[in-house]
């Protein structure tokens, strides 16, 4: 269990690091007034949040195709990972976990984009590294119970339970979307 729970450790580093880094960027457009760059980001983020609703639902697989963008990193990141193999040392679980958080996901830039709008470095780690524990859970199942565990995850219900509530949460942010200029200027938005 400790080489599954070091490897998750360096995953999760890359997520939030990757958060740190996307939250830094976005949080540059959030201090300046460039509404329509705020508007554009915000349902950006919601309309990441509908796709990977539809996607956990089990009802579209449209945000997987976004995984293309960053096959281009993954080129040269997979190769690192050969200088760590084998995994027989907690050192080496933890390097490969952080070259694995590269990995192209459509999953993870779905919640990429909801750091963009997180106000800046440290709020895009936060949600990143939320996002990294709690997916913590089922990853160890995964490895440790993976096909008792699996069926039940996979279950057509807890996908729907699931996807709904995050397409809920993406579609309500889109209704929202026609407010969003007059919270920005009153300062009381909130996006975690």
């Amino acid at each position: 269990m400790l080489p599954h729970l070091v490897y998750s450790a360096g995953r999760i580093a890359s997520y939030t690091l990757a958060g740190a880094i996307t939250g830094a960027f976005g949080g540059m457009f959030l201090y300046y007034d460039v509404l329509p760059l705020q508007l554009a980001m915000y349902v950006l983020a919601n309309g990441m949040l509908v796709l990977l609703g539809l996607y956990l639902a089990g009802w579209s697989s449209l945000v997987t195709r976004l995984e293309g963008a960053g096959r281009r990193l993954w080129r040269y990141v997979s190769p690192l990972t050969a200088a760590f193999l084998p995994v027989n040392t907690l050192p080496r679980a933890f390097v490969v976990g952080m070259l694995w958080g590269w990995l192209p996901c459509g999953l993870i830039y779905s919640v990429l984009a909801i750091a963009l709008l997180s106000g800046g470095m440290m709020n895009g780690a936060a949600l990143m590294l939320a996002f990294g524990l709690g997916t913590l859970p089922n990853l160890l199942l995964a490895g440790v119970f993976l096909s008792r565990a699996r069926a039940w995850f996979q279950g057509r219900v807890i996908r729907w339970v699931s996807g709904g509530l995050v397409l809920g949460f993406g579609i309500g942010g889109l209704a929202n979307a026609a407010q969003l200029g007059e919270q920005i200027r009153r300062g009381v938005l909130c996006v975690i």
